[in-house]
């Protein structure tokens, strides 16, 4: 972990002593900000293994700084894990729809978001969830190698984390997945982590395939299947 390099983005100076001390501690290297104009500039010059981002940041809110880096071919790929105080849904699904990873709400666990963050940064390293390039089915393909997925040959823009769990949907077809097993495989955690966030994260992958949308079938009270075969 000690290679490992993390950016905390939060303008409480108490907040950030304590996440640069238990992310230290951990064997990380830490830089900070406390604004998001100083956020997106050390991101694109640092480059972070990792992004711990507060929402509520003067001029330049989280979202903005969620966006910003999204957009940037230097900073899209790289985890972002937001602090919030809100607890609304709606706030949370915006910031999935950013493009952020993984959330935690304020007053947090020290432990939790250690563990969250590891999480993050095992599965940007891990490979694809089996051997092998391309996943099609139906109108569905998805291009391991290349990190793309299409459908009806229309190229799709998913965040890092849609794309993971595009992709493991379609490499499990034809079997349910439960939410917890769709937490360890996706977000590479076994923290407890809400389900509905799951269920946040598909819905949003359902709109982005359109008419596809209807391959990944709901299993009441259990999970997800992607269909084995179109209809």
């Amino acid at each position: 972990m000690a290679d490992e390099h993390i950016l905390v983005v939060d303008d409480e100076p108490d907040i950030l002593s304590l996440l640069v001390y238990q992310l230290s501690q951990e064997g990380f290297k830490v830089s900070t900000a406390v604004n998001g104009r100083s956020a997106i500039s050390t991101a694109r010059d640092e480059h972070p293994d990792c992004i711990v981002l507060d929402l509520m940041l003067p001029g330049i809110d989280g979202y903005e700084v969620l966006k910003t880096l999204r957009r940037d071919e230097g900073t899209e790929d790289i985890p972002i894990l937001l602090l919030t105080a809100r607890q609304e849904e709606e706030e949370r699904v915006r910031g999935f729809e950013y493009g952020a990873d993984d959330y935690v709400t304020k007053p947090f666990s020290n432990r939790e978001l250690v563990l969250r963050v590891k999480a993050l940064l095992r599965r940007a390293k891990s490979g694809p969830v089996s051997a092998g390039r391309g996943l099609s089915v139906g109108p569905v393909r998805v291009d391991r190698e290349a990190h793309r997925a299409f459908v009806h040959d229309e190229e799709m823009d998913l965040t890092p984390l849609e794309f993971r769990l595009l992709e493991t949907l379609v490499e499990r077809r034809g079997r349910v997945q439960s939410r917890r097993q769709l937490l360890q495989a996706v977000w590479e955690t076994t923290a407890d982590i809400e389900t509905r966030t799951v269920d946040m994260h598909v819905a949003r992958l359902r709109t982005k395939l359109g008419d596809a949308g209807g391959l990944i079938e709901t299993v009441r009270g259990v999970g997800y299947r992607f269909q084995a075969v179109d209809r």
